[in-house]
């Protein structure tokens, strides 16, 4: 009996160690995870390199060396095996449209930004073709430089021709402006009476009067005229946002703007248990502009309501003015070029002014909000800042850190301002290389100055607080932030498509541009105690690599791929071998 007893436990023995592998016993508790074989950078600067982790519940209980980890194995541990390869936090993008980027891929009509005429019709007549019961067609995008390098004498007319009798709305690749044919201005109850709504041009023939089918700043101001999407479609596109997140190694995304009907899609899935990102949002407010302060109560409601574990709404958009491209939206501090362009002389335009922009301010403050500002432009970044001064002035340090998105233009007086206001510089390397936006925004502002676009470098050297994101669907194809990271880094075009380099003076390393990707944008989440670094406690959002981005050329992190991507301890996403 006892030779039986040695037997049965020696053969249980050896199928453990088929399994996981002999150890050395342990009085530790066996983790829910062990990942180990790899290179995993950590973003602590007290370890920056580990070989591997333990993790139960969701947080990292061990971070360390192979051979520490193993006493974190039990008989149920699962154990990923990196195989050499490199892990890295989760990356957050902090400032992206998503649901408008989902419905992009799901639901719309799209072609590429450099589409000339001929694609851009093939692909509307197309779109008519597949949507027999449709009414509407909706898609995008056309470049910003399109009418400045196509001469068409009535884009409605033209557009008309290929649209059979569908409502065509298409949008341009910044998301601020529409092209729209003779139908869907007929059902928005557009014509050539109607006054332009504040902050927003109706584009019309200087001779007629007709309208030409161009809403200038007006793509917001459409989205309450045309077609809604269903409950369903919107569950559909809320999933859409997660997986694709996750499949670029994203695990946290801050909303740029989003109403309560989108903000709700995201929170009926954290309800169900099926959130696999971070979600904060910055609620909405009237587009273009106004004269009145905000709904107070309103947003108060909205942010107390639509929140949960997973889904902070503690954050308002405001858009104080437009676009730096062909469109001359932007408030800038001197005027557009000439140069070459019959266009009138412009500094571009605010849509709201300075006083009421801090009354804002001041009252989102107190309010704890925190705030992120649409500027553009050098002028709307002052204001912007001027703003945020008197509200640190009248309700004291808050500790909110109220964020500049696309400032891209930043006057060198200015620089300084945004680390004394701890105010957070929400930049844009999605889009700041050679490509046909950037082209339109040059040709626009005119050189040496449009040139001398997202001074991130100067920013972090002067101790300034700097985000990073997408902004997709304007402008940036999808969320895939490698390419971005890369851009960083050569200030050159990631995918090669287009020469030269971006102001390459304000080119940063590889150790800050991951640090703004995973950390930084943390912060600006307001997750950083709890994600955006490997470190003891913190949530395992973790992503593991094909390639070590310290060990290939720079030209080649664009191509990244991630492998599989952790979310606070579970897989959301792996490539299966």
């Amino acid at each position: 009996m006892k030779i039986l007893k040695f037997l049965t436990s020696l053969a249980l023995i050896v199928s453990l160690c088929s399994t996981v592998g002999c150890r050395r016993q342990t009085t530790q508790t066996p983790a829910d995870i062990v990942v180990k074989g790899g290179q995993i950078y950590t973003l602590d600067a007290t370890k920056e390199w580990v070989e591997a982790v333990a993790i139960t519940g969701g947080r990292y209980v061990y971070i360390g060396n192979d051979g520490g980890v193993d006493d974190f194995l039990g008989v149920e541990t699962e154990v990923i095996d990196l195989a050499g390869k490199m892990a890295m936090p989760g990356i957050n993008d902090a400032h992206v449209h998503p649901m408008d980027g989902a419905i992009k891929d799901l639901f719309e009509c799209n072609f590429t930004f450099t589409a000339d005429p001929q694609e851009i019709a093939d692909t509307v007549t197309r779109c008519v073709a597949q949507n027999p019961d449709a009414e509407w067609i909706r898609g995008g995008q056309w470049g910003s430089n399109f009418f400045v390098d196509h001469d068409i004498e009535s884009p409605r007319q033209w557009l008309d021709r290929v649209s059979g009798d569908k409502a065509v709305v298409l949008s341009d690749d910044s998301v601020h402006n529409a092209w729209l044919n003779s139908r869907a201005l007929e059902l928005m109850g557009l014509d050539k009476d109607t006054p332009n709504p504040p902050g927003v041009e109706i584009v019309r023939n200087d001779l007629s009067g007709e309208l030409t089918g161009l809403i200038l700043e007006g793509y917001g101001y459409l989205r309450g005229l045309g077609p809604i999407l269903d409950s369903e479609e919107y569950k559909t596109a809320a999933q859409h946002v997660c997986a694709t997140a996750n499949k670029f190694g994203i695990t946290g995304i801050k909303d740029a703007s989003a109403n309560a009907i989108q903000v709700g899609e995201f929170l009926k899935l954290d309800r169900r248990g099926e959130m696999t990102v971070h979600f904060a949002s910055a609620l909405e407010t009237p587009y273009g502009a106004r004269e009145t302060g905000l709904d107070l109560e309103e947003l108060i409601q909205q942010r107390d309501s639509l929140k949960s574990n997973n889904v902070d709404t503690g954050f308002v958009k405001i858009f104080t003015d437009g676009v730096p491209t062909a469109a001359r939206t932007a408030a800038m501090l001197a005027d557009y070029t000439t140069e070459n362009d019959e266009v009138v002389a412009t500094a571009g335009h605010m849509h709201i002014d300075e006083g009421q922009l801090t009354r804002d301010l001041i009252a989102l403050d107190a309010e704890g909000f925190t705030v992120k500002i649409h500027t553009a432009g050098d002028r709307s970044v002052r204001v912007a800042l001027n703003a945020i001064a008197a509200a640190r002035a009248e309700n004291g340090a808050s500790g909110l850190r109220h964020e500049l998105a696309h400032a891209g233009y930043v006057n060198s007086a200015d620089i300084t301002r945004f680390k004394t206001l701890d105010a957070v510089a929400d930049l844009s390397p999605y889009l700041w290389y050679p490509s046909p936006i950037i082209e339109s925004v040059i040709d626009a502002v005119g050189r040496p100055r449009g040139a001398q676009y997202w001074p991130i470098k100067s920013l972090l050297a002067s101790g300034a607080p700097v985000s990073t994101g997408s902004d997709w669907p304007a402008a940036a194809a999808d969320m895939n932030p490698w390419g971005a990271i890369e851009a960083m880094i050569t200030r050159q075009n990631p995918a090669g498509d287009y020469p030269g380099s971006l102001w390459p003076e304000e080119a940063i390393n590889l150790q800050q541009a991951l640090q703004i990707f995973t950390l930084q944008n943390a912060r600006a989440l307001k997750i950083d105690d709890k994600s955006g670094s490997v470190e003891l406690g913190k949530l395992a959002d973790l992503i593991v690599l094909n390639q070590n981005l310290f060990k290939v050329p720079t030209s080649q992190i664009g191509d990244t791929q991630v492998l599989r991507t952790l979310f606070a301890g579970k897989t959301v996403y792996l490539v299966k071998e």
